[in-house]
C-alpha cells in the first residue's frame, strides 16, 4: 500500500514538472537554464498583464510627445482613475514611465517612455506581429 502511495507522488511531481532534455548537458538561452527563464517571464507577466498596461503603453510608442492624464482618462475608456493612477504609478516605479509633474494650477502631469519602456514596447510588437503571421493557420 505505501508503494502505491509514494508511486502517485513520483507521478504527481512528473505531471508538474516541465520535460527537460537533460541529456544535451546545458540547454542554455544566452546564458540562462530553463528554471531562470521561467522565473523572469513571471516577472515579465507581471508587468505587462495587469489591465490596462498595454493600453497605456501602446499609444506612447507612436508618439515622441509626453501625455497627459487627462488625455489618458478620456482615451482609456472602462478603466476607473484609480486603475489608471495605480498602473501609471506602477510603470513610473519601474522605469518604464517617466512622470513629469509640473506646479500649475490646474495641476499639470505628464508621461513619456523611457529607453527601458521603449524597447518594451518594441518587443511587444514583435509578439504582436509573430501573434499575427502564425495566427493565420
Amino acid at each position: 500500500m505505501e508503494t502505491k502511495g509514494k508511486e502517485r507522488v513520483r507521478q504527481s511531481n512528473a505531471r508538474t514538472k516541465l520535460p527537460v532534455i537533460e541529456d544535451l548537458g546545458n540547454c542554455d538561452f544566452h546564458g540562462y537554464n530553463a528554471d531562470t527563464l521561467m522565473k523572469e517571464t513571471a516577472k515579465l507577466r507581471k508587468i505587462i498583464t495587469k489591465r490596462g498596461t498595454l493600453e497605456i503603453l501602446i499609444p506612447l510608442c507612436c508618439t515622441t510627445t509626453p501625455v497627459r492624464y487627462l488625455k489618458f482618462r478620456n482615451t482609456l475608456k472602462g478603466f476607473s482613475s484609480k486603475t489608471l493612477a495605480k498602473r501609471l504609478k506602477e510603470l513610473d516605479k519601474s522605469g518604464i514611465l517617466e512622470r513629469q509633474a509640473y506646479n500649475e494650477i490646474p495641476p499639470r502631469v505628464e508621461y513619456r517612455l523611457t529607453n527601458k519602456g521603449q524597447q518594451l514596447v518594441e518587443s511587444i510588437i514583435y509578439l504582436l506581429n509573430w501573434m499575427r503571421k502564425w495566427a493565420k493557420d
